[in-house]
């Protein structure tokens, strides 16, 4: 009865995606099943996947593991030796296989190695070190290679990121770019991550490919802080220094300046760390949750829907109640829409007379960037004197962490100065009227009425007053 051989094919990258890799390969092991006499019961693929990468798993080569141990194959044919196994381990894990099942089969294209025998183990072990040593030299080769393309400030190959063009990765292309730059405000003007991926997944922005699935978070988040953005290049996820200490800048154009991607980041960083602040939002289902105040007892007042209300109804759809949950009087309850129009009109009054006062605005210039200057120039001046060998090393690092943590320290007071400018810039930009407020997004909204305003202390309007009375709504403006 003929024995029941599976075959093993594998390569490692196939850019193209096409298979005809593995095809080639499958081809030449189907031949030599025939010349052998044997039955071909499977083939087992793993087209684009490493063998020699440690973290990556061959899902048909565990597969054809288990169904070799489970009796379920008798042997397997592979190409070449490498194309099984080029680490070590995996080809000890095929050889207890065959100590634990007898007359089993192994065979290659390339040459006959028998698995079952102690010579013929000794050595496949010495062709899979071999095999070994070519991957990590090759490995090292390319690393080396890419540190190089990385220093000289050119790109290490692959698709385009989202904001250039896909056929000239050193081009950008406009339209992306403007969708990313308008993300960015929003984040300065409080707009949190999740929202905006929303609605770029409904609009289909994002995607460099075709059919790829919905963004993830953190893919966008890297979108809209990535380094390239303002031209640094990065080298294994951090920003590439030269020997003077200075961001390597690459070849490509530039989406933002440098100041402006600071801001950014700084703005996303301070997010993670949960700050506070005045323009940070409190991402809540109602504008003024958590902003409004009971004018008895002073404790957060938060919206809540009105169960019974019902579409094309007078009644309100939420109120702003004082809650003794909450720690609350349970003494104040006020209709939702009509307190909201009013802090709405009178914050974009106010800032509005505020636009108006001001006049053009004047560029800012950060107090600090005198002695940020000074500090660059004196590591980068140190740092030249010791490759010259006019100081000796152990000099240099006597001083250099200092400065280098007095730099760090004055670069993130830049980059906070920055956010607050550019946050200012983008709060109430485009913003006409109440109508054009409320199309905004929540997080949005609520950073324009707490730029303008700390608190609104709503004061209780007695028993049986029904009609609104603005006068017991209290606006506590920031000073």
């Amino acid at each position: 009865m003929a024995r029941k051989v599976a075959i093993y094919t594998r390569i490692s990258r196939d850019d193209e995606g096409d298979g005809l890799g593995v095809a080639r390969q499958r081809e030449d092991c189907e031949r030599l099943v025939d010349l052998r006499g044997w039955s071909l019961a499977k083939i087992y693929e793993d087209n684009d996947v490493s063998a020699y990468k440690r973290n990556v798993r061959r899902p048909e080569f565990e597969l054809m593991l288990s169904d070799l141990a489970a009796g379920l194959i008798d042997g397997v044919v592979s190409y070449d030796l490498d194309r099984l196994a080029r680490q070590p381990k995996d080809l000890e894990r095929v050889i207890d296989v065959f100590d634990s099942r007898k007359r089993l089969t192994f065979a290659t294209v390339t040459n006959d190695i028998d698995l079952s025998a102690a010579d013929g183990r000794t050595m496949a072990r010495v062709m899979v070190a071999f095999a070994n040593k070519a991957s990590h030299d090759s490995s090292r080769r390319i690393r080396r290679k890419h540190l190089e393309l990385a220093m000289s400030g050119k790109s290490s190959g692959g698709p385009a990121p989202y904001g250039w063009q896909k056929d000239d990765p050193n081009k950008v292309d406009r339209e992306a770019a403007s969708h990313i730059r308008a993300a960015q405000k929003e984040i300065l003007a409080g707009v949190r991550i999740g929202t905006i991926r929303r609605r770029w997944h409904e609009e289909r922005l994002g995607h460099p490919r075709e059919g790829t699935k919905r963004i993830a978070h953190h893919h966008l988040e890297h979108m809209l802080t990535n380094p390239r953005l303002c031209g640094y290049r990065t080298y294994h996820g951090e920003i590439l220094l030269n020997d003077n200490g200075e961001p390597v800048t690459g070849e490509w154009e530039t989406i933002n300046t440098v100041e402006e991607w600071e801001a950014v980041c700084a703005a996303v960083a301070e997010r993670k760390q949960g700050g506070t602040g005045a323009g940070r939002p409190i991402g809540r289902k109602y504008l003024l949750s958590g902003i409004a105040r009971c004018g008895l007892c002073h404790t957060k007042i938060r919206g809540q829907i009105n169960q019974r209300w019902q579409p094309g109804s007078k009644a309100s759809k939420y109120s702003y109640q004082c809650s003794v949950v909450n720690g609350g009087c349970g003494k104040v309850g006020r209709v939702g829409e009509p307190i909201e129009d009013l802090i709405i009109d009178l914050v974009l009054k106010e800032q509005r007379k505020k636009a108006a006062e001001e006049g053009s605005p004047v560029e800012a210039r950060w107090p600090g960037e005198a002695e940020f200057q000074t500090v660059s120039d004196d590591i980068k001046a140190l740092t030249a004197a010791a490759n010259a060998r006019e100081i000796t090393v152990s000099s240099l690092l006597q001083v250099l962490p200092d400065l280098e943590r007095r730099r760090d320290e004055l670069k993130l007071e830049r980059a906070r100065f920055l956010r607050e400018l550019k946050r200012a810039e983008s709060i109430t930009e485009g913003i006409k009227n109440r109508e054009e407020f409320r199309d905004l997004p929540i997080e949005r909204q609520q950073s324009i009425i707490l730029h303008s305003l700390s608190a609104v202390s709503i004061h209780p309007a007695g028993r049986g007053k029904r009609i609104f009375d603005p006068d017991l709504i209290e606006p506590i403006w920031r000073e």
